[in-house]
């Protein structure tokens, strides 16, 4: 139990994982209840909970803080989703730093979402969770802060949805010392039209689905909007690659003898028999991939009739690793959230409420962008087509203090979350430029903490991400 302002923050940790499993899902974090907030929209919320997570300790000028904002469907647990940069000698050198990520609003991994439980009627938000926007977590986020007795913040780091909230925290402590330096990869200072188009794709594969009813699904027995929150996910992940990292592990493959088998044997445990007629071969044909079609019927142990194998061929491995990934998903993942997250996304821009537009054709984010003071690095990727590198172009040629690195990866968007040898030099270098003191045995900023260790999880999920948007090795499936 923290008091802080004379409000008290309790341990909510225990009863948050008996009432939420998404939270469960998390290792170590530890969740806390906020008495109160007032969001932007204008609706108070009470009683609330906020998850993170911790590696290192303060040191005596709780200065040493490195936040790391999470992307859209991560969490607080930076081991798993950006884990190689984790370590001694690292860019999240827990030896050096006290570093902290805290699950934002909307999430199910712990913090305030649909489904977290309305204390004033005893159920889920669901669809009735109020908007909530980056600039909240802002503030949410820095009760937590000051909840940890934190000073200021040595640099806030963040990749896609996190770096929106990294330039936020630029934004809203400009002039100020309390942010030192921002990291941004991948990412802009305002959702585009086409990142805001992809977002109302997603969200209308949710609502189509016939088990959405409206978000209330949560009394429905148990029936939640599988389908829709699959295919919104398989969506997205067509904007996390590039084409070509697609046609380079893909292609026109077939699946693999092992693959198909493993198949036809889940087929028959979900109870899908072959065709034995024409009709019945055209109508299974037309549905495959289908979760929802009449494919349910009983299997009788005789064989199919009809020689599928002379009909040219439907189904290819790029299929495959899609619906493996929309079914992976809907095991860690609440489609209310996937919608308030997007919806969120949709509002950021950094010169919301701070430029008065009226009647100019200027755009006024470049203006914004060169009154940044804090220095910055901005990492972004040439193949990303859901941030182009023009976005990460804009950044860099605007704000005063700012090295701009790219990426050459093909891996398109998720590059952030998969070249971390890279990554790791580029910020590495970045933080002992602007952050000499904790580099320099001599300066009485660096205390080693030589038993960081202790604080990390031991789990190992052999490099794939539960949290994060990428795996290592796209074609595990």
């Amino acid at each position: 139990m923290t008091t802080f302002n004379n409000q008290v923050y309790e341990d909510i940790t225990a009863e948050q994982k008996r009432t939420n499993s998404y939270a469960s899902l998390v290792p170590g974090q530890t969740i806390v209840e906020i008495p109160s907030y007032t969001l932007e929209c204008g609706e108070v919320l009470s009683r609330f909970p906020v998850a993170y997570k911790t590696w290192g300790r303060l040191n005596e000028e709780k200065d040493n803080v490195i936040l790391i904002c999470h992307a859209l469907t991560g969490s607080s647990d930076v081991q798993d989703w950006w884990g190689p940069l984790l370590g001694t000698g690292k860019t999240f050198d827990p030896s050096r730093y006290f570093i902290i990520c805290i699950n934002f609003l909307g999430s199910p991994y712990g913090s305030a979402s649909p489904v977290s439980i309305d204390k004033s009627t005893g159920k889920p938000y669901g669809p009735s969770f109020p908007l909530v926007t980056v600039k909240d977590d802002i503030g949410i986020q820095k009760l937590i802060l000051d909840s940890l007795s934190v000073r200021s913040i040595a640099c806030v780091i963040g990749g896609s949805m996190g770096g929106m909230l990294a330039l936020e925290y630029s934004a809203t402590y400009n002039k100020t010392n309390y942010v030192r330096s921002i990291i941004a990869l991948a990412t802009s200072a305002r959702a585009s039209a086409w990142c805001i188009s992809w977002n109302e794709t997603q969200r209308q594969c949710i609502f189509s689905d016939p088990f959405y009813d409206d978000g209330y699904y949560y009394e429905n027995n148990g029936i939640k909007p599988d389908s829709g929150l699959s295919a919104a996910r398989m969506a997205a992940l067509l904007t996390y690659r590039s084409r070509n990292s697609f046609e380079t592990r893909f292609g026109r493959k077939l699946p693999n003898k092992i693959g198909s088998e493993k198949r036809k044997r889940d087929e028959e445990e979900q109870g899908i028999r072959y065709p034995k007629t024409k009709d019945e071969e055209n109508w299974l044909l037309h549905n495959e991939g289908s979760r929802s079609s009449r494919s349910s019927l009983n299997r009788t142990s005789s064989q199919s009739s009809i020689n599928m194998t002379s009909k040219p061929q439907t189904y290819f491995t790029a299929q495959s690793y899609l619906r493996y990934q929309g079914n992976k998903f809907i095991t860690r993942f609440d489609a209310n959230c996937y919608i308030s997250i997007t919806r969120k996304l949709d509002t950021h821009d950094i010169t919301r409420s701070r430029i008065s537009v009226q009647d100019t054709v200027e755009d006024p984010l470049p203006s914004f962008l060169q009154s940044l003071q804090q220095p910055h690095l901005i990492i972004g990727i040439q193949s990303d087509g859901l941030f182009t590198y023009g976005e990460q172009q804009l950044l860099g040629e605007n704000i005063p203090d700012s090295s701009l690195k790219k990426l050459d990866s093909p891996e398109g968007h998720d590059a952030f979350l998969l070249e971390f040898e890279l990554i790791n030099n580029y910020c590495l270098k970045f933080l002992q430029d602007k952050l000499p003191e904790f580099y320099d045995v001599t300066s009485g900023k660096y205390q080693p903490f030589e038993n960081w260790t202790e604080f990390v999880d031991s789990t190992d999920n052999g490099g794939n991400s539960v949290f994060g948007e990428a795996e290592k090795n796209i074609t595990n499936w």
